[in-house]
């Protein structure tokens, strides 16, 4: 299957923002897309992430399958809410790790996928869920920069440019 037929149902299901680092997550029917900053209202938009130090345009959207965490709570035997693994973007038929160094649009931005989002200790930690690092581990998502800015909502089909 090539990217476009791997894209070609995509969506956006839900959508995830955190105000500072460490804080929860709060799920959000659209969020706007600004480049060179990240997602409104989200912690390293602010430069209020726990890794904003870091900077570097990797932490401006994240994304993650909801296939990814529905296998991961099946795998763990427990229930995992998708914003739990704080990721903001989370897709349904998308194969995201085919979208490294490869741009694609969701909604009204375009993004270019820049590396994997392996788990942390970190992320499991906030999470509240044991073993969730280990779950994810190559199906974590991707960190992707932003392009183009715009509006991205909830039912958005995510496209290869």
């Amino acid at each position: 299957m090539g990217i476009a037929a791997a894209l070609s149902e995509g969506r956006v299901v839900s959508i995830h923002i955190a105000p500072k680092g460490g804080a929860p997550t709060r799920s959000v029917d659209s969020v706007r897309a600004v480049v060179g900053k990240g997602l409104e209202g989200d912690r390293y938009f602010a430069f209020s992430g726990t890794f904003s130090k870091k900077g570097g345009p990797e932490r401006e959207v994240t994304l993650i399958e909801s296939e990814a965490v529905e296998a991961a709570a099946r795998d763990l035997d427990l229930k995992v809410d998708a914003g739990a693994i704080r990721r903001n973007l989370v897709t349904r038929g998308v194969a995201l790790n085919h979208l490294v160094g490869r741009e694609f649009r969701v909604g009204a931005a375009r993004l270019k996928g820049i590396r994997l989002g392996e788990p942390c200790d970190h992320m499991e930690a906030l999470s509240g869920v044991p073993g969730i690092r280990k779950a994810l581990v190559h199906r974590g998502g991707l960190r992707a920069e932003i392009l183009e800015g715009g509006l991205v909502r909830v039912g958005d089909i995510v496209v290869a440019d």
